[in-house]
């Protein structure tokens, strides 16, 4: 599969430099949004008009294993004998994939741990069906290369860039706790990736938490240092797969053969580092060995969710909401789908 090249495409890498793709992903979050949400919609409603099955796919380019079953067309094939096609809707971030589900858009979506939690604090209709392994070392604190801080409690006093209410919040909240300080004790300064990238290497904040593939790319470019990730922590960094409630119970044969398909892209992917970069990279308009260095952080193996991994989900919902970043306090366990033991 061909990217579309359009002078509107973030991830054109043939017409914008990587560092400039990452930079409008982030931008074009709020103002593309609500586009794909209605685009999805629209094309959703008529496919059913038309009476065929789908499954309908919410994913996001920074998905890779969804990039790559999207490439590969392996799902499409797996799910023919079901009589279902597969439909692709692409979004911009996690919260509006959350609410292109909620709206009846898509019928799994593929999102890292917050989103789920402000989604359901908001009263929407989702399951949780599945995890991927932790990926703790796919999240980190960065300062730059010639920064004197050498530890997290260094951090005191300190200005902290980060997306506000996302995984990495809690990450930073969580390494703070293990170096004796309280969130209190720093300056968080509230930025999208780009902005926070922007503020990070310009010298205006002191260290910058961030995911991957951003992580990566600002590694290579910068020659940034990972002053400490979700590693020795409690921070897992699981990424869900989530469904709308009434497809997943009508369909648990479609939901299987998507796990199935994962299971076996995600074996594949691990064994074929550099081939799946190459495959995944043009797609996300970043370079082949930052793509494989994202790669290499993150697990792909679904599994059902466990009383377990709930658990740490609702650590997360507790902790926003002691920060009063959701409105009120939630069970994740009202929303979850645990394996059968």
């Amino acid at each position: 599969m061909h990217p579309v090249h359009t002078e509107d495409n973030p991830f054109d890498a043939p017409r914008r430099p990587w560092w400039r793709a990452l930079r409008d992903l982030a931008i074009s979050v709020a103002v593309i949004g609500a586009i794909a949400l209605i685009a999805g919609f629209l094309g959703a409603t008529s496919a059913h008009a038309q009476g065929r099955s789908e499954l309908r796919i919410g994913y996001q380019k920074s998905a890779s294993l969804f990039v790559l079953q999207k490439a590969q067309g392996t799902l499409e094939k797996r799910l023919a004998p079901l009589g279902f096609g597969v439909k692709w809707v692409e979004f911009p971030a996690g919260p509006q994939l959350l609410e292109g589900l909620n709206v009846g858009a898509v019928d799994v979506g593929y999102v890292g741990e917050a989103p789920p939690i402000f989604a359901q604090a908001a009263g929407a209709k989702f399951v949780y069906i599945g995890h991927d392994p932790a990926a703790p070392a796919a999240e980190a604190i960065l300062v730059r290369k010639d920064s004197p801080i050498r530890s997290v409690a260094e951090l005191k006093g300190k200005k902290v860039a980060l997306n506000k209410g996302s995984n990495v919040h809690y990450l930073l909240v969580k390494q703070l706790e293990k170096h004796g300080l309280q969130f209190a004790d720093v300056q968080p300064i509230y930025l999208a990736p780009a902005d926070g990238r922007a503020a990070f290497e310009s010298g205006n904040v002191d260290a910058w938490v961030i995911w991957d593939p951003f992580q990566a790319a600002t590694e290579k470019a910068t020659g940034a240092r990972v002053l400490a990730d979700g590693r020795g922590t409690a921070v897992n960094n699981y990424q869900f797969y989530l469904g709308e409630r009434g497809f997943v119970a009508k369909n648990p044969k479609v939901v299987q053969a998507l796990f199935d398909d994962s299971v076996e892209r995600g074996i594949w992917l691990k064994k074929n580092l550099h081939d799946a970069a190459e495959l995944i990279a043009p797609l996300q308009g970043l370079p082949v060995d930052v793509v494989e260095q994202s790669l290499r952080r993150y697990e792909f193996n679904v599994k059902p969710i466990t009383p377990a991994v709930a658990a740490d989900q609702q650590k997360i919902a507790d902790t926003f909401f002691q920060l009063k970043l959701i409105p009120k306090a939630i069970k994740v366990q009202e929303a979850v789908v645990l394996a059968q033991p």
